[in-house]
């Protein structure tokens, strides 16, 4: 599917976008993902266990979006309609897939750093801190990187994940108790390795 990203529909609206998508016109919907592919990606890739997996729920989710543009009613934002198609793509997949497999590294940044101890521990926290959220339920985890990561208010968090507020909260408060309790486990198991080096 080719995105396009060039001036055509910038003066329609994402509703605008998505209606005529759905009334048949064939760029509609590549320029409506234009302008949110990057933040659904981002979605698709802090939701998923794997990177495969991230891919394929996306797929899956821009499908389903293409298919559904018609029963589409207006009482959300397009983004965050599309963000909830992505993020039930991605909980879809984890509950088929049911084994978890190994978190793979991210890909290396080709950038060099200007100070390489600075980047080697911002890397080291970035690792760990991505191995603790993988230590959550998949509802856990879209919860606390819908409000935490990609700052969405609970209340709109709510509506994309289509539970309850109470739940995001409660859910948010279970994931960072125990994103917490894990990150200082980390720690504490660092500084041990750390204290018999030397």
């Amino acid at each position: 599917m080719r995105i396009y990203r060039g001036i055509a529909g910038a003066d329609r609206s994402d509703a605008q976008l998505l209606a005529a998508h759905a009334s048949g016109d064939a760029r509609a919907f590549s320029e409506l993902l234009g302008r949110h592919y990057d933040h659904l990606w981002q979605t698709a890739r802090r939701t998923s266990y794997t990177l495969a997996d991230a891919e394929d729920a996306l797929q899956e989710a821009l499908l389903n979006a293409h298919r559904m543009a018609g029963t589409f009613r207006a009482d959300a934002a397009v983004r965050s309609w599309l963000h909830r198609i992505v993020v039930n793509a991605c909980l879809d997949r984890i509950r088929r897939n049911k084994v978890r497999p190994t978190v793979p590294l991210p890909e290396d940044d080709t950038r060099e750093p200007s100070h390489p101890r600075d980047a080697m521990a911002d890397r080291e926290t970035a690792l760990a801190i991505e191995g603790a959220l993988f230590t959550l339920s998949p509802e856990h985890r879209a919860a606390v990187v819908t409000v935490d990561l990609e700052g969405y208010s609970v209340a709109e968090a709510a509506a994309l994940l289509g539970i309850p507020e109470g739940t995001v909260k409660s859910r948010c408060a279970r994931a960072r108790h125990k994103l917490a309790r894990e990150l200082n486990y980390l720690r504490v198991e660092r500084n041990q390795i750390d204290v018999n080096e030397v």
